[in-house]
């Protein structure tokens, strides 16, 4: 039985309040959604900048009455202190998931990616310490590699930052190690790598890059690769993230207050992926016949993208379930259903 088998049949018995900020979004939904089947009170918070009311349907639809009245949704703003006290009163374990995301977004708008994601992420994290919460996780992300040429990434080697969205989440971190050494705050950090899944918005400037691509080959339209398409990501599922929050929140004292890398330590190039969507899609019976038109690198992204994952499977035990055409696979359905209707 796997470290995660073993957390999920204690939370089946035991039941906890959890606090899910940014609940209505794309990966807070996903976990409320868990948290749900798991029997698990949850508290949610979001004020649907970046989330959608049709996310919280979609869960209340997956789940029994029973396991949905076990959910109180608050609309509030992270960026208001007193929304924060509110949503935590009570609660034992916070997945902060709450933020403003999209490198372009934060170099458009710096100042509205700091207010959520500094000042918001300091407001949640001073309510916690008061309500003396078991575990504070949150998301953190791996553009804080930044400027770091070394492949894979290894958590405690990072280079500077390359966009203000980068500089956010890095002094997220910063702020928890403080707290943990100030006020004894157990804290732990998760690293993204490009996460994707249902329910990851396909719409908008900033959306990212996989759900934008399956969109634009349903829909038929032009689709465009930044660069030679030779960059590389670590394509992580929604389902291996949310292992990775609730290891994390079930965690031993000794391995909090640590930083650890969700990925699954394996990079695709652009070329691959899109190669990887259209053969995902033509077994829903859906053809793309177009050829991908190539346009210039985007300012601010980092070339190749790969984790090493041996620190969180070792002091977690994460091991990820899905590799990226697995989860390409399972979410695809969710995709074609939700963009033909």
């Amino acid at each position: 039985m796997t470290r995660y088998q073993e957390v999920k049949q204690q939370l089946l018995s035991t039941q906890y309040t959890w606090l899910v900020t940014g609940c209505a979004g794309f990966i807070g939904s996903n976990l409320l959604e868990h948290l749900l089947k798991l029997n698990q009170k949850v508290i949610g918070l979001d004020n649907f900048a970046t989330g959608y009311q049709k996310n919280l349907d979609e869960v209340q639809g997956e789940v029994t009455g029973e396991q949905w009245n076990n959910f109180t949704f608050y609309q509030g703003d992270i960026r208001n202190y007193d929304d924060c006290v509110k949503a935590i009163a009570g609660v034992d374990f916070i997945l902060h998931q709450a933020a403003l995301g999209s490198v372009p977004r934060s170099i458009a708008d710096p100042i509205t990616s700091n207010s959520a994601n500094v000042t918001g992420f300091l407001n949640m994290l001073t309510a916690a310490k008061e309500a003396q919460v078991k575990t504070f996780v949150y998301a953190a992300s791996s553009s804080t590699y930044g400027d770091h040429p070394a492949l894979p990434k290894v958590e405690e080697n990072i280079g500077k930052p390359l966009s203000p969205y980068a500089v956010t989440k890095y002094v997220n971190e910063l702020y928890a190690d403080v707290f943990a050494k100030t006020y004894g705050m157990k804290s732990v950090g998760l690293r993204y790598f490009n996460v994707f899944g249902k329910r990851q918005d396909p719409d908008g400037a900033y959306a990212a890059v996989i759900p934008k691509w399956t969109a634009a080959m349903i829909k038929n339209e032009d689709l465009f690769i930044n660069g030679d398409g030779e960059t590389s990501r670590d394509f992580c599922f929604i389902e291996n993230a949310v292992q990775a929050n609730i290891l994390a929140a079930m965690a031993d004292e000794d391995a909090k207050n640590n930083v650890f890398n969700v990925a699954v330590g394996d990079r695709t190039t652009l070329n691959t992926l899109f190669s990887s969507i259209q053969s995902a899609l033509a077994e829903n019976v859906i053809e793309y016949s177009k050829e991908a038109i190539y346009r210039d690198f985007r300012a601010g992204d980092v070339r190749h993208s790969q984790a090493d994952i041996s620190k969180i499977n070792s002091l977690l035990g994460y091991e990820p379930e899905y590799r990226i055409l697995d989860g390409i696979s399972k979410a695809m359905p969710w995709y074609v259903n939700s963009l033909n209707n």
